[in-house]
């Protein structure tokens, strides 16, 4: 087991169809009783516990602890429901990529997410995607996204006893907050123009590779240094 690689969800994996944001607005009206638009929040490539920090300043509610818990609680009763719409879907090529990768010895798939754990496999349950990811880090671990990569390389070390040199360790998501993180860890950093960004966005951030979606699973072997066979 030689290679790393470290999976963002929405834009990437998925889309959601905008249900995240659906259930938070939900989830604010029914547990604090304020029903108005979350269009004004910053919520691309950010942690739902920075996001969660915007909608209380936004509301200018009292931030403790015990609110922001409250907040995130109702969130994940309202999102399964949420989920239930039309645009939400599994992007081109995951279905066959994830899977194979999976299978093979030679590489782990985890997660390096915004979204706190029990929303993303929430998320991952609803496409049947989440049992191909064992581990990760998620907005639990901190609100600060460049924060998520050195836990994901530690419970790495601790689940799996493997030591995974830098350059085979891949970031994958599809906006600058992802490309950022994985270099913050000395990571390659592999995007994908699936979720709001474009290819030439993306591209000016200097990813190590950078893909209009996967549906090359081929092309994607190759980037990440894994042969056609299986290792």
């Amino acid at each position: 087991m030689t290679t790393l690689l470290l999976w963002d969800i929405d834009g990437t994996l998925t889309l959601s169809g905008g249900a995240g944001m659906r259930a938070l607005q939900s989830a604010l009206a029914r547990e604090f009783g304020i029903d108005r638009s979350l269009a004004d929040i910053d919520y691309a490539g950010r942690t739902d516990r920075h996001i969660v920090g915007q909608i209380f300043a936004r509301c200018a509610l009292p931030d403790t602890p015990a609110g922001r818990e409250r907040l995130l609680d109702a969130y994940l009763a309202e999102l399964p429901a949420a989920l239930n719409n039309p645009g939400t879907r599994v992007l081109p090529g995951i279905r066959e990529l994830v899977p194979q990768l999976a299978t093979r010895a030679d590489c782990v798939l985890a997660l390096l997410t915004g979204n706190i754990e029990r929303g993303a496999r929430i998320k991952l349950g609803h496409h049947g995607l989440s049992d191909y990811f064992g581990f990760g880090a998620f907005a639990d671990d901190s609100p600060v996204r460049n924060d998520l990569g050195p836990v994901a390389l530690r419970r790495a070390r601790e689940r799996l006893g493997v030591e995974f040199a830098a350059d085979r360790v891949f970031v994958i998501g599809d906006t600058p907050h992802d490309i950022e993180c994985g270099k913050v860890i000395g990571a390659r950093t592999v995007a994908v123009a699936t979720g709001q960004y474009s290819l030439a966005e993306l591209q000016r951030h200097q990813p190590a590779f950078c893909f209009a979606d996967f549906s090359d699973t081929a092309e994607f072997l190759r980037a990440v240094g894994l042969s056609d066979g299986r290792g």
